[in-house]
């Protein structure tokens, strides 16, 4: 048995989350079903977190337990060759037996994309949340860097979460504009339920001059979640990397 590290990425648009559910299409379970056809063995794919509904990824990492002898650098094209084009393994590495991605991850980066063209793109549309009104790229990032350090982020948690902690260090927060596309690539430790898409729906209402860019310090200070702005929709959201000790990851 062997422990093998995979990078994957996907286009959530079309899967009901990360997570293998039984009558509806995941990326766990269609990659489980793939490596199925491969090995002919029935493998638990492992993520270092679950992604929603729509949401998207380029760098989830996962890992697989499998008696196959097929090499690692087979083992990509093998499996690329049995996943739809939306899902894509990017590089696949023999890992140590008790490595585990969710436990041992150090940092993570998303990214939060907002379409504020007055027509949708369809080559930016379905990664962005498509939203055609101007917003002030300076009030957001002022609101943003109340967003840094670490902080009890329970007013920017989704009700109906089960966490236990809500405590969270979030390194480094930066809002960019390029033509009509704000970028919100955001980096900590951990993020509690929807909180990135929390935050991004929370800017945009300071954008719009609806909020004042104090009111993401509120939300810290009085951890009330009424205070911000909605959760913005999954479409605009997606994993960038996923950080480990190496160390602690190969042999």
């Amino acid at each position: 048995m062997r422990r093998v590290q995979l990078i994957v990425a996907y286009d959530g648009t079309n899967f009901h989350g990360f997570a293998k559910q039984n009558h509806a299409a995941t990326i766990q379970g269609t990659i489980e079903k793939a490596l199925y056809e491969l090995t002919k063995e029935k493998i638990d794919l492992v993520g270092s977190g679950r992604t929603d509904a729509g949401v998207h990824a380029k760098g989830q990492c996962c890992i697989i337990d499998t008696n196959t002898t097929i090499p690692t650098k087979n083992l990509v094209k093998a499996l690329n060759g049995r996943l739809p084009k939306s899902i894509v393994i990017k590089d696949a590495m023999d890992v140590k037996e008790d490595f585990h991605p969710r436990f041992m991850a150090k940092r993570k980066t998303y990214r939060y994309q907002i379409l504020t063209s007055s027509v949708n793109d369809p080559f930016v549309g379905p990664f962005s949340y498509f939203y055609p009104y101007p917003l002030d790229i300076e009030r957001m990032q002022k609101a943003a860097k109340y967003i840094e350090g670490e902080h009890d982020f329970k007013g920017f948690c989704a009700s109906g979460s089960s966490v236990k902690g809500t405590v969270r260090t979030v390194y480094s927060i930066e809002v960019r504009k390029v033509d009509d596309l704000i970028q919100i690539d955001i980096c900590g430790n951990g993020f509690l339920y929807n909180m990135v898409r929390i935050i991004a729906g929370t800017l945009i209402e300071v954008g719009r001059g609806k909020k004042a860019p104090r009111c993401i310090a509120e939300m810290i200070e009085k951890k009330d979640r009424t205070l911000g702005g909605p959760t913005a929709p999954p479409e605009g959201l997606t994993l960038l990397e996923v950080y480990y000790d190496d160390a602690l990851r190969y042999e």
